[in-house]
């Protein structure tokens, strides 16, 4: 009996995942892999098919039952874990919590329209500034050559991305992980995590925007290899300016954005994502 309601529960999830490969209804944004399975995950924990202190499946086992990458799976859990569903502890790994544990905490970013999405994304890089300039001033002091290489690979990834005809949302997002990873800090690592959801459409509006302009897709890349460059050569002081740096000017280069981008298919696409976002997907 356990193996056939299993077995059953790994159906549904698969065709729930699948179903996020197909055709969004019209006027909403696509939803993402992440996006299915954590809300296949919250139902699952809401309607008690995992006990409260017990221990989630572990990520392979996950990846098997949705079967979807390892990064969709890292992604779901870091939601749930922002909605107070589950948690991590030491010797256990990542287990459900009780509703008394449960401690949400939410961004609301207030999207309607594209002038909305405008003060949204410039109030995710407002609350990135400040953890982006710490965390790479400690990366700067504390990154192992390991962490300085992948802080390289991820810089590279982005160009390859670019090159691609990508829009390089993933890889800019991995650059930026790279990089609180190096600051040896988890909760650095964790707050990034928590905010990948909002940062991922953040980066997505910033990336649409600049891919209209050769210059700002140039100012982008200098601004991420002075970055990369101070962490590599150990100057905290130069590591925090240039990612302050890089923040200010990516605000500047959201608020040069004119009416056309907006009312253009990107950017309807780019104001549908925030809106997703805030709805909780």
């Amino acid at each position: 009996m356990r193996a056939m309601k299993t077995s059953t529960t790994t159906r549904a999830a698969k065709a729930a995942v699948a179903q996020a490969g197909g055709a969004a209804p019209a006027g909403r944004a696509k939803a993402t892999l992440a996006d299915h399975v954590t809300s296949v995950l919250a139902q699952q924990i809401r309607a008690g098919e995992f006990a409260p202190d017990t221990r989630l499946p572990s990520e392979m086992e996950l990846t098997e039952r949705f079967a979807v990458s390892r990064t969709v799976i890292r992604e779901a859990i870091s939601r749930l874990k922002s909605e107070g569903l589950v948690g991590s502890r030491r010797g256990s790994g990542t287990v459900v919590l009780g509703a008394n544990q449960a401690t949400p905490f939410r961004l609301d970013l207030q999207v309607e329209d594209g002038r909305d999405s405008i003060q949204a994304v410039l109030r995710v890089i407002e609350l990135r500034r400040g953890v982006e300039g710490e965390m790479a001033a400690l990366a700067a002091q504390r990154r192992t050559r390991a962490q300085e290489q992948a802080i390289r690979q991820a810089l590279q990834a982005i160009d390859d991305a670019a090159a691609a005809g990508r829009d390089g949302v993933q890889e800019d997002f991995a650059f930026h992980a790279a990089i609180s990873t190096a600051s040896h800090n988890p909760l650095y690592t964790s707050l990034v995590q928590f905010l990948s959801q909002f940062l991922h459409a953040a980066i997505r509006v910033a990336r649409m925007n600049e891919a209209r302009s050769s210059e700002f897709v140039q100012q982008v890349r200098a601004e991420h290899a002075a970055l990369a460059q101070a962490i590599s050569d150990g100057d905290a002081e130069a590591a925090r300016a240039a990612a302050l740096r890089h923040m200010e000017h990516s605000a500047k280069r959201i608020q040069a954005a004119d009416r056309a981008f907006w009312a253009s298919e990107a950017g309807q696409a780019a104001a549908l994502e925030l809106a997703r976002v805030r709805n909780g997907g």
